[in-house]
């Protein structure tokens, strides 16, 4: 059973026992709502049926992506700017994927 996931303007493909990073979040439990839920040859992928299901996490640390940077100018005038940036994850762990919402 696999789920889709929708966090932080992004989506993952979850099953229970795998850990990823997503933007950052509060809290030490999260319960994530499902966009799609893979269960055999059963797909359920509206938004009726899906009302019930839930995705349970816990949060196991915290991560940073890589440095990105970036330099901009304009030509004839001495303009520059020098910047940075070094984005900031979440490691969540998913513990459980509920149909049903139980």
């Amino acid at each position: 059973m696999y789920a889709v996931i929708e966090t932080g303007g992004k989506q993952y493909r979850v099953a229970p026992g795998d850990r990823i990073d997503v933007e950052r979040v509060d809290g030490e439990e999260l319960t994530l709502r499902p966009v799609l839920l893979v269960d055999g040859d059963t797909v359920v992928a509206t938004r009726d049926a899906l009302a019930g299901a839930t995705v349970t996490a816990r949060v196991v640390g915290a991560a940073k992506g890589p440095k990105v940077k970036g330099f901009t100018y304009k030509n004839k005038s001495n303009q520059r700017r020098r910047w940075g940036h070094r984005q900031r994850y979440t490691t969540i762990e998913i513990t459980g994927i509920s149909p049903s919402g139980k």
